[in-house]
């Protein structure tokens, strides 16, 4: 709570739903339990349950707290409600200090001010990342922008993000730039001679060029999926050395357009969403990556892999600001004349994969955690904040 003095130790529940928010969380967990100071607790929501499962026992964290709020075909509004109700009971029986909630889902917005309520202070990992466009993307554009009204610290994982907080009225002195914690995640999944459990991605040839694709946001369901399977059709077809593995959202919106079009192809390969581990490696092992992921844009730069975004915006400038990164939108020709572009000029393929990563240096999590300690006047150490 709000002020006061505390002599026992500062109690810190870190909260989150996705499989996204929990790699992005997981290496910050594992920071929190090293920290004497800190009564660490962790409370998932289960807005996504299968996949983030995969991640707990991946990172080996166990939470105190299990909302388990999943339904078939939810609302935003069901999602909101259960996760109010849910931590209010919660708050109000353990007390915390502070709560960290991550980037941009409904667990994010509705844990922020289920926390603003009980006058629990918050902090906003991934925090500052704007495309301007309350629309795009829907629903993230505004759960992170009233997530940042409601926080007390924000940690932005580059100096972009910084100044779309400072623009916004937040004061400085409760920014730090800390990089992004998906960096420190990959140092604990990416394994060179990596072999993967899945039987069909054994039988791959990534001596050839294989092209990672996961599109399933809500702005691009309907026309903009439509459009990028009759885009990733053509480039098989016109590129015999190209083969797709395309991890497929378990959403049937997403799904059967997708199985509809692409289900019979040769070299096209359709998965369903595979554990961290597996997708960070066959990220690694692929040629490059097209998607319409927030994180996928911040993971692949750091393996040296271009990434065609299937989106006509991203709050993930910095990417396209370095040449990491490509906005192609969802227009067929776009995809398809971008994509060949890299597949058949080296020169354009290795000003991409060579382009600096803007995200991190892989540790986020220590600087997030000496805030939280400089807040709490634990230390009074500065925090050595990421430069680039």
């Amino acid at each position: 709570m709000l002020g006061g003095s505390k002599v026992s130790k500062t109690k810190v529940i870190t909260i989150f739903g996705t499989r996204p928010e929990a790699i992005k969380m997981a290496p910050l967990v594992k920071e929190l339990e090293k920290r004497e100071e800190i009564e660490s607790k962790v409370c998932v929501t289960a807005q996504h349950r299968e996949m983030l499962d995969q991640v707990l026992e991946l990172f080996d964290i166990k939470p105190d707290f299990d909302l388990n709020i999943m339904k078939t075909r939810q609302t935003l509004t069901g999602i909101t409600n259960k996760v109010l109700e849910g931590l209010e009971e919660i708050f109000q029986k353990e007390k915390p200090d502070m709560i960290l909630v991550h980037g941009d889902t409904t667990t994010t917005f509705a844990g922020s001010l289920a926390a603003f309520y009980q006058q629990i202070r918050v902090g906003h990992v991934e925090a500052g990342l704007r495309t301007f466009n309350k629309y795009f993307p829907f629903p993230e554009e505004m759960n992170r922008k009233l997530t940042g009204s409601l926080a007390d610290l924000h940690f932005a994982p580059t100096k972009g993000s910084k100044e779309n907080l400072l623009r916004e009225g937040i004061n400085e002195s409760d920014i730090y730039i800390t990089g992004n914690t998906v960096i420190d995640a990959m140092e604990h999944t990416v394994e060179e001679d990596y072999k993967f459990v899945n039987e069909e991605l054994q039988q791959i040839d990534f001596n050839k060029k294989v092209i990672m694709v996961t599109a399933h946001r809500r702005e691009n369901w309907g026309e903009g999926i439509e459009n990028i399977c009759e885009s990733l059709k053509k480039i098989v077809e016109e590129n015999s050395e190209v083969q797709i593995v395309y991890l497929v959202h378990l959403n049937p919106v997403v799904k059967d357009v997708v199985f509809n079009k692409l289900g019979n192809m040769e070299r096209v390969h359709l998965l369903p969403p595979l554990d961290t581990k597996e997708t960070h490696n066959l990220m690694n092992k692929s040629f490059m990556v097209m998607t319409d992921s927030g994180g996928l844009q911040e993971e692949a730069p750091h393996l040296g892999k271009p990434v065609l975004v299937l989106r006509d915006v991203t709050e993930r400038p910095e990417a396209v600001q370095y040449g990491t990164v490509k906005l192609v939108g969802t227009n067929i020709q776009n995809i398809v004349d971008e994509a060949t572009k890299l597949i058949n000029n080296t020169e354009e393929y290795i000003k991409m994969s060579k382009a600096v990563n803007p995200y991190g240096d892989g540790v986020a999590s220590i600087r997030i955690a000496d805030a939280i300690f400089k807040y709490f006047n634990i230390s009074q150490k500065e925090v050595n904040e990421f430069k680039r």
